[in-house]
């Protein structure tokens, strides 16, 4: 019966704690800086940190000062947030992240949106900056090998930084999702049409940066039922690919298979069904392949998910925003601190970001 607090065995590493915390779109450098230093080293005492979604290549955002992955100046400011990180007895992967058709278009250096197929994503808006123009009709990618180069460059990159290992951001109606989903891959190549065939853009991804880390380094991120960036197939369709996906992702014993919970942020396309993610348990061999769950969870759901062992880890997104010192505060049942800074979640300078205390210094008893 497992808990907040039991250690869990993560392939090669062992990891303190189950508190994980997940990838936090934050937009504050292009390239990480001493910013992001203190902000990940404050989060060090979770068991894994997931960081913010990393570009591979110098498009494909709405944000416009999200980091990448794909430069050396780039590589040696993550090296620096890994190595603190690791003097504080933390463990981080990386997400590596192409948004594909739901970038902005003014921020594609010139170049056209692309996506599986010449289908434009319905519904909402661009969060950081003006809608306008909005959503636009992509280009079909013309050989995905391209992009699936782009994925392992990225991971070799991260290696050079240090990183733990590499997580696949294959979820949230982005590219890898894309070419999951039948309502925005509709390709009569060998990329799109059967669940084998729209699966094996992310099952190359997978098998590519395990080349370069090693299995047991390698995690993904699932979002079955859909729900944000016009994302959703019908529930047979939905059971049936995600069925297949997670059998071939567990047959190949990565490190571990996230599965985010339905999820629309108020999308009005409403697109999506709200699954069961529990019903693909029994298909991942937990001995190698751990299952994390994330999206709306709170402390006591998250706890007797654990304690049911339903789940290996739960990941949280929000509450690591206000809470650096999250799993201590689980672990402790302490009160969590839910005064977020709105104005601050996707820009700005320290304020809202590393500002926010831990428990012990809301607690300061005066002199």
């Amino acid at each position: 019966m497992a808990s907040f607090a039991t250690p869990l065995k993560l392939g090669s590493l062992l990891l303190k704690n189950r508190v994980i915390m997940a990838a936090l779109t934050r937009n504050r450098n292009l390239v990480p800086g001493p910013l992001q230093v203190e902000y990940y080293t404050q989060r060090a005492t979770a068991g894994l940190i997931l960081t913010e979604a990393t570009l591979i290549e110098p498009i494909g955002t709405e944000w416009n000062n999200a980091p990448g992955i794909y430069s050396d100046e780039q590589v040696a400011g993550w090296r620096k947030i890994v190595d603190s990180v690791h003097a504080h007895n933390g463990h981080i992967f990386i997400q590596l992240w192409h948004i594909g058709r739901v970038a902005h278009p003014l921020l594609q250096n010139g170049r056209p949106n692309v996506a599986p197929s010449a289908i434009a994503a319905k519904g909402g808006k661009f969060r950081q900056l003006p809608g306008a123009p909005g959503y636009v009709t992509p280009v079909p990618i013309d050989d995905p090998e391209h992009y699936i180069a782009l994925y392992k460059r990225a991971a070799e990159r991260a290696k050079e930084a240090g990183f733990d290992g590499v997580e696949l951001h294959s979820a949230n109606g982005y590219l890898p999702n894309q070419f999951i989903d039948n309502t925005s891959n509709q390709r009569t190549d060998k990329w799109g049409g059967s669940v084998e065939n729209r699966c094996r853009f992310s099952l190359r991804i997978i098998d590519e940066i395990c080349g370069v880390y090693g299995n047991d380094r390698v995690g993904i991120k699932l979002s079955p039922g859909g729900g944000y960036n016009d994302m959703g197939m019908t529930e047979k369709d939905t059971v049936e690919t995600y069925g297949y996906l997670i059998k071939e992702l567990t047959s190949r014993r990565i490190a571990y298979i996230q599965l985010a919970r339905y999820w629309s942020l108020g999308d009005p396309t409403k697109r999506g069904t709200d699954v069961d993610i529990f019903q693909w348990r029994n298909l991942i061999d937990s001995e190698h392949t751990k299952l994390f769950v994330n999206t709306d969870y709170d402390s006591e759901q998250g706890a007797k998910t654990l304690k049911d062992g339903l789940a290996d880890a739960i990941v949280f997104g929000r509450f690591y925003i206000t809470n650096p010192d999250l799993a201590q505060r689980l672990i402790n049942k302490q009160e969590l601190n839910t005064n977020y800074n709105f104005k601050t979640f996707y820009d700005g300078d320290h304020t809202g970001y590393t500002d926010y205390p831990t428990y012990e210094q809301e607690h300061v008893v005066p002199a």
